[in-house]
């Protein structure tokens, strides 16, 4: 058989995996069978794999052999933006954080489980919200690393931060309901409100926070149902609420009987943090959170707070819905939390926050950014008489995908800004992407 060159190999690979002929997690020849299948050497072979390594595209795993990466670039539910389409896309509109040992993380637990006395009952449905053990768990964690006193019968295991959201605003608001929001803010609770006919009312922001007074206005001149916040590291701008911005923001919201929704998605980041809302006005705070930004993006799996006078209601509401959550994967989550893994991840993503911003200000310095020591992500003003769109899509063309200002707008208008997200890449690539992103940027055509 001719040899064939490593060029080409990579290229018929490639091919296969970006067209979906090669699916996600498929098991690849070894080194020797593909190099005879391609009448190569070994040494050349593994040049192959070692390129489509660096291309993002597999993943080898010592023991086991060479799989197809699952790649968060191709996104099915998304296909709007040609950038995330292409399978070498860098990815700088999401954030999947990625750690080493993920996967012999998964293995592990997926033995002990296969190990455990009574696996069966992995199999049976569970209760609406969770086990009461299993709520006990989150309630535990929540005391020891949020300082919240939750109580197990208040706490409700949901299918990540996004669903807790939708169970929330399903169980606790009506069509037509007022919302006061950032007027930058969460683009899934943004959807959510279209998608259940909530009417956002929007609070401008100052450069540490929502205008309080603007707020105040808005609860006297409207019936406010509800405020939806995140205190501790807001998306997009990374805002971390004082203790005086909470407490005055929770006597708002009692003057004119608003729920506060909290959401905590990215709070575990800021250690020590101010109190949360739910600690402050515990009988009106809805807290929602989830391991999606700590453990895994595909873990899907997060936990609601309700005041006691909301609980039936939430329970109610998850009963009609999707009644539980799968019982193998809140024992996996579970157990994560009770020996202490998620708490040493999330120290360790505290750490790796810190030094990707780092990075962030260096590389950026001079350019209109906000936003926090901790935070995955930051927020870029666009320099006078440059349009996001047209940036996007030069970034697009050099396989870069960005955030753009509208999705996070609750105005009619939004500004010409870019949200970047900083953990879907390994450190040692965030250098070199965010110098072709100011690049792009200060060479862009005025």
């Amino acid at each position: 058989m001719p040899s064939t060159s490593v060029a080409y190999v990579v290229d018929q690979l490639a091919a296969d995996i970006q067209g979906g002929k090669l699916a996600p997690g498929t098991a690849l020849p070894t080194h020797r069978q593909l190099a005879a299948i391609h009448g190569m050497a070994i040494a050349s072979a593994s040049k192959v794999y070692a390129q489509l390594k660096a291309m993002g595209m597999v993943v080898g795993e010592t023991g086991r052999g060479t799989f197809v990466r699952d790649r968060p670039a191709q996104r099915e539910w998304d296909s709007s933006d040609e950038a995330r389409l292409n399978a070498n896309t860098t990815d700088l509109s999401f954030n999947h954080p990625t750690w080493p040992g993920q996967a012999d993380l998964l293995r592990t637990m997926l033995r002990n489980l296969a190990a455990s006395g009574d696996l069966a009952t992995l199999m049976r449905q569970q209760p609406p919200g969770g086990r009461r053990h299993e709520r006990q768990i989150v309630a535990d964690f929540l005391t020891s690393q949020r300082g919240i006193d939750a109580d197990e019968r208040h706490v409700f295991l949901v299918n990540g931060a996004q669903q807790g959201l939708d169970i929330v605003a399903r169980a606790l608001l009506e069509p037509h309901d007022k919302v006061a929001v950032d007027a930058l803010t969460y683009p899934g609770f943004r959807m959510l409100a279209e998608h259940l006919r909530l009417h956002l009312q929007p609070i401008p922001g100052h450069p540490d926070g929502p205008d309080l007074n603007a707020l105040e206005n808005i609860c006297r001149q409207h019936r406010i149902r509800a405020i939806y916040t995140m205190p501790t590291l807001q998306n997009p701008l990374g805002w971390v609420l004082s203790t005086e911005q909470r407490q005055r923001l929770v006597g708002i919201a009692r003057q004119h009987d608003c729920l506060l929704i909290e959401d905590a998605s990215y709070a575990f980041l800021v250690d020590p943090a101010p109190p949360a809302l739910a600690t402050l006005a515990p009988e009106r705070t809805v807290y929602v959170s989830s391991l999606s930004k700590s453990l895994a993006s595909g873990l899907r799996f997060g936990f609601v707070v309700a005041p006691d006078a909301c609980a039936g209601r939430i329970k109610s509401a998850i009963r009609a819905s999707y009644w539980s959550m799968p019982s193998l994967l809140t024992a996996m989550a579970t157990r994560w939390i009770a020996d202490g893994t998620v708490a040493r991840q999330e120290a360790m993503l505290r750490q790796d926050a810190f030094d990707r911003q780092a990075i962030a200000r260096e590389v950026l310095a001079g350019m209109d950014i906000i936003t926090h020591p901790a935070s995955m992500f930051l927020w870029m003003n666009l320099p006078e008489d440059l349009r996001m769109d047209r940036i996007a899509t030069a970034l697009a063309r050099r396989g870069i995908a960005v955030s753009k200002a509208q999705a996070y707008a609750t105005t009619r208008h939004a500004p010409h800004a870019l949200r970047l997200g900083l953990s879907s890449l390994p450190t040692a690539q965030l250098r070199s992407v965010l110098m072709q992103v100011r690049d792009t940027i200060d060479r862009f055509p005025i």
